[in-house]
């Protein structure tokens, strides 16, 4: 890549990516590995536990819509902080208060979850969609790798606190509750809006790629202004959101019952907290292999091929055995790359077929209606394991998911604009 010099929009990534790393990381992979030693004291079913991340991707997808009203009222800054606030809300609910499973559901599943979805992806993808147009694929993918990279080195590192503090869950949620008040910091501190405010331009000025190459990027990417209205109307943005919730369907499922799946099959719980942060540090892989894709070829394409990993990832997960743990961490891997790459190609290409301006609702609205269909898979797993004892129907469901998302992504061409 090249840029001006001074151009903001690389501080701007790192910054993101920063905010992305506490707000996502933390409450949501480290509260993955909190919560199942929360299980030992306060009993529940694997379906009521499970229950609790189907909560948690409700309220992520269902406030998205004010997320995006959010950023155009009050700006990307003030929306991270909101989130932050959240987040320090829910984890110190978790740490105080909770003694029953209600408890669990309204602090993780309600405020944590809403705080993840006011200080992550809307806020920073608007952010990265506002400052680049050329690079957006690949600073996409770098801005939201960071919860990847947060989940691989937290997971593990809570799991370490947790067992030599006599698995103290409660003073694990209290330092997941000063995290937040630090990105709160950082985001009030360095997050600008759009490239305006400094006087700079989109993407640090012109870049010296070969004619051919841009001209292709360029028509890769929407100039008309679309208003959400006229986006809704379009076939593209319903492939895109069946997409959308093949991507994100088996991702919620593994989340919830990965570990408990792991350590049913044998496997010592350090091993699965290590397979988990696998899982993690796989969709930061992912991400970066769709962003580069993203900014290379058409997008459905790159889209398409990212959903390969879930069946490869499902055949291994049904495998997994305490004598051969290379299975359980490839299985790990593929997961969270057919997460990453495809979270990144959906973002990404919405980007790219409707614009920044229409960008935080269009993008807010496919994640509130995923979110309704996604947000039951960590109870219908639960609920899967609680009949047959195992895990199997669920990781074939997710196969038959990303079937359904490349046949749905055929027909998500760039639409035309209205006349």
């Amino acid at each position: 890549m090249t840029s001006q010099r001074g151009f903001y929009g690389w501080k701007m990534v790192f910054i993101l990516w920063l905010l992305d790393f506490l707000n996502m990381g933390f409450p949501l992979y480290g509260g993955a590995v909190i919560n199942t030693y929360m299980l030992k004291e306060i009993p529940m079913s694997r379906s009521a536990f499970g229950l609790g991340f189907t909560v948690l991707n409700l309220f992520v997808g269902i406030p998205s819509f004010l997320v995006g009203a959010s950023i155009v009222r009050w700006g990307i800054r003030k929306t991270f902080g909101i989130g932050s606030a959240l987040i320090l809300a829910g984890a110190l609910w978790l740490s105080l208060i909770t003694s029953k499973p209600w408890h669990y559901w309204v602090g993780f599943g309600v405020l944590a979850a809403m705080g993840i979805s006011f200080g992550t992806i809307i806020p920073a993808a608007t952010a990265i969609t506002r400052w680049f147009s050329r690079y957006r694929g690949r600073t996409m993918a770098v801005t939201l790798s960071a919860s990847g990279f947060a989940g691989f080195f937290v997971a593990p590192a809570i799991n370490r606190i947790l067992a030599g503090n006599g698995g103290n869950w409660r003073q694990a949620w209290a330092i997941v509750a000063g995290l937040s008040v630090l990105s709160a910091v950082v985001a009030f501190l360095f997050v600008r809006e759009r490239p305006e405010d400094l006087g700079q331009v989109v993407d640090g000025g012109p870049g010296g790629e070969p004619l051919a190459k841009s001209a292709a990027a360029t028509a890769r990417v929407t100039k008309f202004v679309w208003e959400p209205q006229q986006a809704y109307s379009t076939r593209a943005y319903w492939m895109i959101l069946i997409g959308a919730i093949a991507c994100q369907f088996p991702f919620f499922f593994f989340t919830a019952h990965w570990l408990l799946h792991l350590k049913g099959a044998g496997i010592r719980p350090a091993d699965a907290a290590f397979a988990m942060g696998l899982f993690t540090l796989g969709a930061v892989f992912g991400r970066l292999i769709g962003g580069w894709l993203m900014d290379d070829m058409e997008g459905r394409y790159a889209f398409m091929l990212g959903f390969c990993c879930y069946f490869l990832g499902s055949i291994l997960a049904v495998r997994v055995s305490p004598e051969a743990l290379w299975i359980a961490y490839s299985a790990a891997i593929l997961y969270g790359a057919g997460f990453g790459w495809t979270f990144i190609c959906f973002n990404t290409v919405t980007g790219h077929y409707y614009g920044p301006l229409a960008f935080p609702k269009v993008s807010g609205m496919i994640l509130v209606l995923a979110a309704l269909f996604c947000s039951p898979a960590g109870y219908l797993g639960g609920k899967l394991f609680d009949l047959f004892h195992s895990y199997k129907i669920a990781f074939e469901i997710n196969s038959a998911l990303a079937a359904t998302g490349i046949v749905a992504l055929f027909f998500a061409r760039m639409p035309e604009p209205p006349k």
